[in-house]
C-alpha cells in the first residue's frame, strides 16, 4: 500500500450531473470516509457537497465538501468528469475540441498537486480525453485510465439478459474500442456462465439469435442518445460505473473490466487509449487482458482506432 494515499480519501473534479450522481453513488457505496468536490464553479461545488452530505445519517459515517485541486495530493482515487455535455444530436467526438480545451486548463493544476492516487477519466469523448490527461498530468500511465465501455457493457450485458431471461450478472460478453459509434461487440466470445451464447440461446428455444445480436448492438450504441433526446442527459448509468471502478480500486479487486487505456502495440494498435479489458487493482492497471477475438471484430477495432486517430488530428 502506497503510504502516502489516503485510501478513504475519493475526488471528484466536476459537478454537474455525472460528477454529482457519481457523488453520491459514491457516497451511498461506503467506500470512502471523504469525499471532496471540486469545480469551477465554488459555490455548485458547495450545493452538491451540502446536499450529498445530508444522506449520511442514512448510510456510513463520512466528511464530504467542496474543496480545491491541493486535496488531490493523498487521494486514492480522482475522477474527473469536468467538460462540456453532450447535447441532443450531438456525438461524443462532437465535444472534443471544447473538452481538450477545459483538460488544457485543469491537468495542470491536477500535475501541480503531484497526486499519488489513480486517476479515472469520466468526461467525453472519453478515449481522447484518457490520452489527454496520461500526456498532460504527468501521473504514471497505469494510474490514469477512462471509465471507457465499462457502461456500455453494463447496457449489454443488461440487454442480454432481458432477451434470454436470465439474471445479467451471469452474463460474460465485453464492448470493445471506441466509448461511441464505432464501439464493437465481441459477441465470439460472449457466453452465459461458461456456456456459448448461442447455445445458451438454443436452451432457451431462441432461434433468431443472429437478428437478436443486431438489435442490441444497436440498441447499446444508441442508449446515449436516446436517453438524451428524452431527459437531456445521462449520469445514474455512468455513476454506477464509476462506484463499480472506485470498488475495484479501492478494495484491490483485481478485477477485469473494459476501461479505456492508452495501447502501445497492443492488437497491432500504438497511440490511441479505447476498451480493452483489464485488471484493475489498488495501483490503476495492472495489465491488458488478450480477449478473444474473431477476425471480423479484430478489423473493427482497428478501424475503431483508425477513427479516434483521424479525430484527433491536429487537437492531440
Amino acid at each position: 500500500m502506497n503510504n502516502c494515499v489516503n485510501q478513504r480519501k475519493a475526488v471528484i473534479i466536476g459537478c454537474g450531473f455525472v460528477g454529482s450522481s457519481s457523488a453520491f453513488a459514491l457516497m451511498q457505496s461506503g467506500l470512502f470516509s471523504e469525499i471532496v468536490l471540486i469545480d469551477v464553479d465554488q459555490k455548485r461545488a458547495e450545493g452538491e457537497a451540502m446536499d450529498i452530505s445530508h444522506g449520511v445519517p442514512f448510510v456510513h459515517p463520512m466528511n464530504i465538501y467542496a474543496g480545491d485541486y491541493k486535496d488531490i495530493t493523498d487521494a486514492a482515487l480522482i475522477v474527473v468528469t469536468a467538460g462540456a455535455a453532450q447535447k441532443p444530436g450531438e456525438t461524443r467526438l462532437d465535444l472534443i475540441k471544447k473538452n481538450i480545451a477545459i483538460f488544457g486548463s485543469i491537468m495542470p493544476q491536477i500535475k501541480e498537486a503531484k497526486p499519488n492516487g489513480v486517476m479515472v477519466i469520466v468526461a467525453n469523448p472519453v478515449d481522447i480525453l484518457t490520452l489527454a490527461a496520461s500526456r498532460m498530468s504527468g501521473m504514471p500511465r497505469n494510474k490514469v485510465f477512462g471509465s471507457g465501455t465499462v457502461l456500455d457493457t453494463a447496457r449489454l450485458k443488461s440487454m442480454i439478459g432481458t432477451r434470454l431471461d436470465v439474471d445479467s450478472r451471469s452474463v460474460h460478453a465485453y464492448i470493445v474500442g471506441e466509448h461511441g459509434d464505432s464501439e464493437i461487440v465481441v459477441w465470439s466470445s460472449a457466453n452465459v456462465s461458461g456456456v456459448p451464447l448461442d447455445d445458451f440461446a438454443a436452451l432457451r428455444g431462441i432461434d433468431n439469435m443472429e437478428e437478436i445480436k443486431e438489435e442490441i448492438s444497436a440498441d447499446v450504441r444508441n442508449s446515449a442518445y436516446e436517453i438524451i433526446a428524452r431527459k437531456k442527459a445521462t449520469y445514474y448509468g455512468i455513476a454506477m460505473s464509476v462506484a463499480r471502478i472506485a470498488q475495484a480500486i479501492v478494495r484491490d479487486e483485481n478485477c477485469v473490466l473494459p476501461v479505456s487505456t492508452l495501447l502501445e502495440g497492443d492488437y497491432g494498435i500504438d497511440g490511441v487509449a479505447l476498451s480493452i479489458p483489464a485488471i484493475v487493482g489498488q495501483n490503476g492497471i495492472v495489465s491488458r487482458v488478450p480477449i478473444s477475438m474473431n477476425e471480423e471484430e479484430r478489423d473493427k477495432l482497428e478501424e475503431s482506432s483508425r477513427i479516434l486517430k483521424k479525430t484527433m488530428e491536429g487537437i492531440l
